[in-house]
């Protein structure tokens, strides 16, 4: 079966059971900081969080910035931030602002 042959409610439910994998793969790999995955893929966790905003705004929801952070973390942001952000490289930052747009 391709995904196109599946109803609206059957599509919805397997992309919502992916996010949901998808934040527990994040949540097993801590290690991967958002800089990492912002030069590899160009998102990151806090991309996540934004875009969990605006689709609850699509869906005519009101959904807070930090508490959409909290379920993409699993945690209030400032206590995963303390706990398992680390410094960036300066090769890391260096490829970051190569990536935006001027960046080079």
């Amino acid at each position: 079966m391709h995904p196109r042959d599946l109803d609206d409610a059957e599509r919805t439910r397997i992309e919502a059971a992916v996010f949901r994998r998808l934040l527990e793969h994040l949540d097993e790999r801590k290690d991967v900081q958002n800089i990492d995955l912002m030069n590899l893929a160009g998102f990151c966790r806090n991309c996540l969080s934004k875009w969990y905003v605006a689709a609850a705004g699509e869906a005519g929801r009101d959904v807070d910035y930090e508490a959409a952070r909290e379920r993409v973390y699993g945690m209030p942001y400032d206590q995963w931030k303390a706990r398992y952000q680390q410094e960036a490289s300066a090769e890391a930052l260096q490829q970051f602002q190569r990536s935006q747009p001027g960046g080079e």
